[in-house]
């Protein structure tokens, strides 16, 4: 029997089947659960959660005056994982808008997929069906404004890399899957297998992960052998669809064939792995590691351009529009002379960004900063191309935008 009941009426070995709350507040990334950890307890008991459901059949009952309300089975939540199409519209609104809600979501993204790697680990079976509502947030958020979520989890610590990775591909994934063209059904299933492309590196030693020198060949093949480990850490799941396990298997192969575990090439790569190979190498390279700094966004595509064996040039040219010439956080050179920073991406045209300008390169000088919409400059003021901030020491670029 379902009954919802007051948070603080819960005790060890009930099972909780639902949690009265939308995901954010959620302190767990999974759906339903037998509560037996006593940390477990003290987190719901100290969370703004006000009530849970549980499952009397599968746990502990509780006698509460008065008493809760009892639901019929079918009256249940139930989570699509069939991964239905829904036809939802999105009101789109500027990337700083929705900056505020994405600082949100990212930080509850990275916390629900530091449980679920944590419990990947240490054997458990994944339960795909637990991670949609993170997926959906992130699609929401990538419809009103996909340069948002995908520019700030760009941002990340050293520690952070492994978890916010899935977190960055996954978006990326649902951006380039929606520039594609791509139905509900396939955005979501894109955004679900991102979020657990590189789940195989639980399999390998954090030591060797965020080793800040070279790899020896053995630590090197460990780290090659993630995309197999991944898959059968997902076969062993729950709910886990074909996209996700081809995505896990074949997100490092490469066109010309080069590629591992299977060396596939060409079209026998899938469209889906094809994506999980861009958008993993963006987020890579882009990302500080323990061994280097990251690359600047605009930098990463002009060079990740030049690789035209490893990635598929209809995908490629995709995931450059739908993350902009000059992605969010790009420092970028003016016509003006001036230097500015993308802010937002225009809807006229990805040669004229939304930019803030800060400095002079003139005078070589900080100037007042100010936000310039370059599509309606056609003609005053352009952009010339990119610019290194290293080379100006420019180092608080990333509080500008």
């Amino acid at each position: 029997m379902l009954k919802v009941i007051p948070v603080k009426a819960l005790k060890l070995g009930m099972f909780v089947n639902s949690i009265q709350a939308s995901w954010i507040e959620n302190p767990f990334w999974r759906k339903s659960f037998l509560l037996d950890d006593k940390d477990d307890l003290q987190k719901l008991l100290t969370s703004n959660i006000t009530s849970i459901e549980i499952d009397t059949d599968k746990g502990a009952d509780v006698n509460i005056d008065p008493p809760p309300v009892e639901l019929e089975a079918k009256q249940s939540i139930v989570i699509d994982t069939e991964y239905t199409p829904q036809k939802i519209t999105i009101k789109a609104t500027s990337a700083s808008e929705e900056r505020i809600n994405a600082t949100k979501l990212i930080s509850a993204s990275k916390q629900a997929v530091a449980s679920m790697f944590g419990e990947a680990r240490m054997g458990k079976a994944i339960n795909a069906a637990d991670a949609l509502p993170l997926v959906n947030g992130i699609v929401d958020s990538v419809s009103r404004n996909e340069g948002a979520i995908t520019s700030l989890v760009r941002l990340k610590t050293k520690d952070d890399y492994t978890y916010l990775h899935s977190v960055a591909v996954c978006a990326l994934m649902i951006a380039l899957a929606k520039e594609l063209g791509l139905n509900d059904e396939q955005v979501r299933q894109a955004g679900m297998a991102g979020l657990f492309h590189d789940i195989g590196k639980m399999a390998v030693s954090n030591d060797v992960l965020n080793k800040p020198g070279a790899l020896s060949d053995e630590e090197f093949s460990l780290v090659k052998g993630h995309p197999e480990k991944g898959y059968l850490i997902l076969k062993g799941g729950m709910h886990i669809d074909e996209v996700s396990l081809d995505v896990c298997l074949h997100h490092h192969e490469k066109i010309d064939g080069s590629g591992y575990p299977h060396r596939l090439q060409g079209d026998e790569i899938s469209l889906f792995a094809k994506m999980g190979a861009v958008c993993d190498v963006y987020d890579a390279i882009t990302s500080n590691r323990p061994y280097k700094l990251g690359w600047e966004p605009s930098i990463s595509l002009q060079r990740m351009a030049k690789w035209t064996s490893h990635f598929d040039q209809t995908v490629f040219k995709a995931f450059v529009k739908c993350v902009g010439i000059y992605p969010i956080g790009s420092l970028v050179k003016l016509k003006s002379g001036r230097l500015a920073v993308v802010i937002d991406q225009s809807a006229s045209s990805l040669l004229t960004p939304i930019v803030k300008v800060f400095f002079s390169t003139k005078s070589k000088i900080r100037i007042p900063q100010e936000i310039i919409d370059l599509s309606k400059l056609v003609g005053q003021d352009q952009v010339l191309g990119h610019e290194d901030p290293r080379a100006w020491d420019i180092k608080d670029l990333n509080t500008m935008w």
